[in-house]
């Protein structure tokens, strides 16, 4: 297996997120009708030495599928005999598909995302072919960072291993290829969602993750994560099952693979081996109603790490019930929110950092996080709480206020170039601490900056502290 730091494995990754779809070998689109019996859908594919074929289904204005030799498996479980069953029966219509000059990078992202091993490849409305994920890894001479497929094949809680120490390895890559930050952190977040729902899979037992709803919050809940940082996950149980036997043990083996694998451990404990972050639905809406109305001072924050939930395995029902819970509490809790959003302006601004940006002998360091994606971040989550928004992710969360009016669209477009430069940043000297053999923090001094990167976090600062602004504003904070 190729080592990650090798000068092949780096040119197999630029090769994957420089090279367009269209430059990979695409399988030339073959079609058959949607009425067709799978006996003579079979012997055409035969004839034609295929394993797949696209599936016309009423006319040049129906709809369009595919059928595979997997298809084909699941339809010798039927009881209708291959030759009476119309292809249209067997064949998959909720096709995901991928411009011909997208690059390489998107259509790998697509195939995590949607866990399929092909897309349909279009030129506008025009098919071109299929893109299937083996010609994918052969174009990439059998690129071997693609842990997607580790991930899914990983059998063993070492194995899954692995792949992990694999992802740090492929953020690197990206970051020196000059992939851009938001599309490194999406790739970045499918893959962390992918290993934590298969090494739950591998430690809890069927009941318990049938009736359960696993979730990760914080950066990893936001699609904003690179390299590996704090764990902050938790269980949502089905009433019931919260004493459910093989509980503790499965949530100490999670928590203690996860920690194997560099994700190191919650220092305020937001992990499943805490009971106050696996509880039942019942439990959990307590909890809410408590972080709203109650007098724990680690009420809004713990709120927060909660609103960025995204679930990854089991039942995400039990998540979207705890979030409509939350919709009823928060009616009317102005006094709330606003003591929510004060958060995002409690880090001071150090005695004259605006000078020290830019100077070039300034040894104190400044911290990003505190000072820049904080600020915006937690904004923004309580821009979205008043409002009502359910996206995810602080780009899609500011989209989705500037569509409903509730933040100009310039300044959103701003905050979120600000977010994106500070993340960057952020990486660079995380990767760079790292190869250092020192341990990765958001701190950085104005002294290592360059020209354009001092000239830089200064207007992304002053970008922070304009929102500031507009959140005292608008949540009232200066009456506090």
């Amino acid at each position: 297996m190729t080592d990650a730091k090798s000068p092949d494995a780096q040119r197999e990754m630029l090769t994957l997120v420089t090279a367009r779809v269209r430059d990979a070998y695409l399988r030339k689109p073959v079609y058959v009708d949607g009425a067709l019996d799978l006996v003579s859908v079979c012997r055409q594919l035969s004839a034609q030495g295929l394993t797949s074929a696209l599936v016309c289904d009423g006319g040049s204005a129906g709809r369009l599928g595919i059928f595979t030799t997997t298809d084909l498996r699941d339809a010798l479980l039927r009881p209708e005999p291959p030759s009476v069953l119309a292809v249209r029966e067997i064949a998959r219509f909720d096709l995901v598909e991928v411009n011909a000059d997208a690059d390489l990078f998107e259509a790998l992202w697509l195939m995590v995302r949607h866990r399929v091993h092909r897309l349909l490849v279009r030129d506008g409305e025009t098919v071109l072919g299929v893109l299937g994920q083996l010609d994918l890894v052969s174009f990439v001479a059998n690129h071997s960072h693609i842990v997607a497929l580790q991930i899914d094949e990983a059998a063993s809680v070492a194995e899954l291993k692995a792949a992990a120490e694999r992802i740090d390895a492929m953020v690197s890559l990206l970051h020196d290829g000059g992939i851009k930050i938001e599309r490194i952190t999406r790739l970045t977040g499918e893959l962390n969602r992918r290993l934590f729902a298969r090494l739950w899979g591998l430690v809890a037992p069927p009941e318990l993750l049938a009736n359960s709803c696993l979730l990760v919050m914080g950066s990893e809940g936001r699609d904003e994560q690179t390299i590996k940082t704090d764990q902050d996950n938790a269980l949502l149980l089905r009433d019931g099952y919260e004493n459910h036997a093989g509980l503790p043990e499965a949530a100490a083996r999670f928590n203690a693979a996860l920690a194997e694998f560099g994700y190191p451990p919650c220092p305020g404990d937001i992990m499943l081996t805490n009971p106050r972050w696996r509880r039942s639905a019942s439990a959990f809406r307590e909890n809410l109603r408590e972080w709203v109305h109650g007098s724990d001072p680690e009420g809004p924050m713990h709120l927060a790490i909660f609103f960025d939930a995204v679930a990854v395995a089991g039942d995400p029902r039990l998540l979207d019930a705890a979030r409509a819970h939350l919709d009823r509490v928060l009616a009317d809790s102005d006094a709330f929110l606003a003591r929510f959003a004060a958060a995002a302006d409690q880090f001071d601004e150090p005695q004259g950092w605006w000078a020290r940006v830019t100077a070039r002998g300034d040894e104190h360091p400044l911290d990003l996080k505190k000072l820049g994606t904080f600020p915006i971040v937690h904004g923004v989550r309580a821009l979205c709480l008043k409002y009502h928004v359910r996206e995810s992710g602080t780009a899609d969360r500011l989209r989705r206020l500037s569509a409903l009016n509730q933040i100009d669209a310039d300044l959103g477009r701003d905050l979120l170039e600000a977010l994106h430069y500070l993340m960057g940043l952020k990486l660079r000297h995380q990767l760079c601490q790292r190869a250092g053999g020192e341990a990765a923090t958001n701190l950085v001094r104005p002294s290592a900056l360059s020209t354009m990167d001092g000239d830089q976090l200064k207007d992304a600062l002053a970008i922070v502290k304009r929102f500031r602004g507009l959140l005292r504003r608008r949540f009232q904070l200066d009456t506090l």
